[in-house]
């Protein structure tokens, strides 16, 4: 009787639903309703992507340094027809035509930076190291990147102060944080998911930005990026239990979340299950809030409140056009491309 909650099972229920009118409600959390997105349980199939035209998500204000650049990609506005015709994937993944990552990798940099520079990544593994990129790694040739622009260093945090490179971290829901001081012109740039969340990627790059580049926290600005929102990060007990083990504030970052469903509501007997008492899955929900877990984290790190921008949009739900505006591996159940968020010193 496992097999109805399997992806492919719930997605013909839903679509079984769909043909007669029905669908998933809002879901009711202990700190109000969330107008969430339907959740998507198949391979989307190919088609238009919101929009055609290549539009990079900024932090308001920051555009008044004028050596700065930085952006969040969305899914639209690149060559790329396996998640969706003219998305902009910039992820390296199975699925996808290197040369069209390749591509989309132009495009972007040339939306955030003119064209101008290179565009640095490291092989993510949700860990929370940081790396420094010097004046002296963009002449050595393969030490950070392969021929055809893979990285070669593993990591979820890059800094430098190096004009003319672009740094850029990968993301399909976890968060992606920019930092930037704008009196000693160093940036930096984290992947957070929750595992890097909990290892304080980003209150530990902070610290070593100080000590690399003597950046005091009155000069740093923050923007966290589109990343997978309170409304639909689900996690497990044990998630709870290590945030709760590691930061005070913790029981603040997660809710429970009800299923307000009203074909659950009204036909009960159509989503039981064949487990023993004690075992089923029918209660709420654990959220995690990764915005304000990194918020939080900027804050620790001694940014003031009014220095850090929170987007604020969901990429598991956020829509544009009657699509997901972002990627997301859980909005696709797996089946998703890459977003980057990007920041660097201008030449």
């Amino acid at each position: 009787m496992d097999w109805i909650e399997s992806p492919e099972a719930i997605g013909q229920v839903d679509e079984l639903l769909a043909q007669v009118g029905l669908g998933h409600g809002s879901r009711k959390t202990l700190a109000g309703t969330w107008k969430g997105g339907e959740r998507q349980t198949r391979k989307p199939a190919p088609g238009p992507v919101a929009g055609r035209k290549l539009a990079a998500v900024r932090a308001a204000g920051w555009e008044r340094y004028g050596w700065l650049r930085h952006g969040f990609s969305s899914r639209a506005g690149g060559v790329s027809g396996i998640y969706g015709a003219n998305s902009l994937n910039l992820g390296w993944t199975k699925e996808d035509e290197a040369s069209k990552v390749a591509q989309n990798r132009r495009r972007f940099l040339r939306e955030v930076a003119g064209g101008q520079g290179k565009l640095l990544t490291v092989r993510q593994f949700h860990s929370g190291m940081v790396r420094v990129v010097e004046a002296e790694d963009g002449a050595l040739e393969g030490r950070l990147e392969t021929a055809d622009g893979r990285a070669v260093l593993r990591g979820d945090g890059m800094m430098t102060n190096v004009p003319g490179v672009m740094l850029g971290v990968q993301v399909a829901d976890c968060v992606p944080v920019l930092v930037a001081d704008v009196k000693r012109r160093a940036v930096a740039a984290f992947h957070a998911g929750w595992r890097g969340t909990l290892g304080r990627i980003v209150e530990r790059g902070i610290g070593r930005m100080r000590l690399r580049y003597g950046s005091r926290p009155e000069d740093l600005i923050a923007v966290v990026g589109p990343a997978i929102g309170p409304c639909c990060y689900s996690v497990g007990e044990e998630v709870r239990f290590e945030f709760e083990s590691q930061f005070a504030y913790a029981p603040k970052l997660f809710s429970e979340v009800y299923d307000s469903d009203p074909v659950r509501d009204k036909y009960p007997l159509l989503f039981l299950t064949a487990r023993a008492p004690g075992h089923s899955n029918i209660g709420p929900q654990i959220h995690l809030d990764l915005w304000e877990a990194n918020r939080r984290q900027l804050m620790d790190a001694g940014l003031k409140a009014k220095r850090i921008t929170v987007v604020g949009e969901c990429t598991a739900c956020a829509r544009a056009g009657g699509r997901l505006k972002y990627f997301s591996h859980r909005g696709e159940s797996g089946f998703a491309g890459r977003m980057m968020g990007v920041v660097g010193v201008a030449d």
